[in-house]
């Protein structure tokens, strides 16, 4: 897997309150072109906030994200950070994917609609051509022959799948999962990881935060351990999830796994 020696992604000193509540502490992350990073941790630790900083959909109170080599959100003029314009925010998300818990598809659109509507709304594509892309985009997560149901006629597998063909229509660098298969029932979300891995294989640079440990085991370059807003340990799958350093690490797969 190749690696360049500036990251995808530079996550230095994030810190987000949200009232009272500190939802990130100095978070500092890197993430390389290619690599698969999967982030654990119990509900409340940050995760999700962690990602919708990295997409804009939460601003920082503090700290800085870089996103293919682009500061987010903002502009440097001297020493001061100027806001970015939304039009230039939502330029810069095209860059990452996000496939949330649940499937936010639009529910009056067909699987085929939902997912050439970005390509001809926002990247301005012509219309056959992203027909073209979207019929290819669903024969790529298995579901060729549902290009014309619509979400009420999906399951919740096939109606994540259809989010994650979504995403990659616009052709992002990066794609972020928050917890993918968290709203699914169980026999559905084998699914759901079998075209994810297929994505992780094919090179694209990954972050998911997830509960499966099974697939983060399996997939995952690196694992990151969040507890209370902060990255409590790093490292391989191997040694996060197979021989932790440290005692929180410990006592949430304890709990998990028992």
């Amino acid at each position: 897997m190749s690696r360049d020696a500036r990251p995808l992604v530079s996550i230095v000193s994030v810190e987000k309150h949200f009232g009272a509540f500190h939802a990130l502490r100095g978070v500092s992350l890197d993430v390389a072109e290619g690599e698969v990073l999967c982030i654990i941790g119990a509900s409340g630790s940050g995760k999700t906030t962690l990602l919708r900083c990295i997409n804009q959909l939460a601003v920082p109170d503090s700290g800085a994200i870089w996103v293919a080599g682009e500061l987010t959100g903002y502009r440097l003029a001297g020493e001061r950070l100027h806001r970015l314009p939304e039009h230039e925010i939502a330029r810069q998300r095209r860059a990452t994917g996000m496939v949330f818990q649940r499937f936010n598809l639009f529910p009056h659109m067909t699987a085929l609609e939902n997912i050439i509507e970005g390509p001809l709304q926002v990247l301005g594509r012509d219309r056959a051509s992203a027909v073209a892309e979207a019929k290819e985009l669903l024969a790529r997560v298995g579901l060729a022959d549902k290009a014309g149901n619509y979400p009420a006629n999906l399951s919740g597998g096939q109606q994540q799948r259809v989010a994650i063909a979504r995403a990659l229509a616009m052709h992002p660098q990066l794609m972020l999962f928050d917890e993918p298969t968290s709203a699914l029932d169980p026999e559905l979300v084998g699914e759901v990881l079998a075209v994810m891995k297929e994505l992780a294989a094919s090179g694209m640079t990954m972050i998911v935060v997830t509960h499966e440990l099974a697939f983060a085991r399996e997939v995952a370059d690196r694992v990151v351990f969040m507890d209370h807003g902060a990255i409590v340990e790093a490292g391989s799958p191997a040694q996060v999830l197979g021989a932790p350093k440290e005692a929180r690490t410990q006592a949430f797969l304890s709990a998990v796994i028992s």
